[in-house]
């Protein structure tokens, strides 16, 4: 079975991280006085997905100003919302593959805050996957002993990766024949087009022979 070169580049990405984007992401916003700053994360469906968060003041030691939050679904559904707050975690499991988006916002009283509250600094990190997992209340739970502990969880995440790059793989092929059946379908059109604009251009210059003839005809020109 041959296999294209993107499939080929997103398996070795697969290989190195289990995604095609880290597992886990660190990430820094900076909030404007007015108006929002959203990070958005491509997600196949039944991923389980937990984000802490935290705003800081860079300048100042301790928390910094509120900010208001919201996550909305691939398809607008607000899966999390909170107002004033300067810290926070939300989770949720993808029920459909798309595009999540998380917006942050500064939150419109800030009297508390008597800084320089033009700006605000948020601190995201953002795990997907197998990443979410506690492993230490996995090992207690199946009583896992000391001795082996090190071993066997490191085969229980190996298991879990190897099951999270497979459900990527049948993404990706899923995408890839997807895209492939676009592209045919595209092909396609453009070809009845070229076809239909030489027969517009065979048609009227057939007409403009005959219109010219009929024409030297009646002056007698020939």
């Amino acid at each position: 079975m041959s296999i294209s070169p993107l499939l080929f580049i997103s398996l070795i990405c697969l290989a190195g991280g289990g995604s095609l984007l880290p597992a886990t992401e660190a990430i820094w916003l900076t909030i404007p006085s007015s108006g929002e700053k959203c990070v958005y994360e491509e997600i196949h469906a039944n991923v389980v997905v937990v984000v802490d968060y935290l705003c800081i003041d860079q300048n100042n030691i301790g928390l910094g100003p509120t900010v208001d939050v919201r996550v909305n679904s691939a398809y607008g559904k607000e899966l999390y919302k909170k107002t004033n707050e300067t810290h926070g975690q939300f989770a949720f499991t993808t029920s459909e593959t798309g595009t999540y988006l998380a917006c942050f916002w500064m939150h419109h009283d800030q009297t508390h805050y008597t800084a320089d509250n033009s700006t605000a600094v948020v601190n995201l990190d953002w795990k997907m996957g197998i990443q979410t997992k506690d492993w230490d209340t996995v090992a207690k739970k199946e009583k896992i002993e000391a001795s082996l502990k090190g071993v066997e969880l490191e085969l229980r995440k190996s298991s879990e990766r190897i099951t999270e790059i497979r459900a990527n793989i049948i993404y990706l092929r899923f995408r890839e024949s997807s895209m492939r059946e676009v592209n045919e379908k595209t092909n396609k059109r453009v070809a009845q087009l070229s076809f239909m604009s030489l027969g517009i251009c065979l048609v009227v210059s057939l007409f403009q022979v005959w219109h010219l003839k009929r024409y030297f005809l009646k002056k007698k020109l020939i």
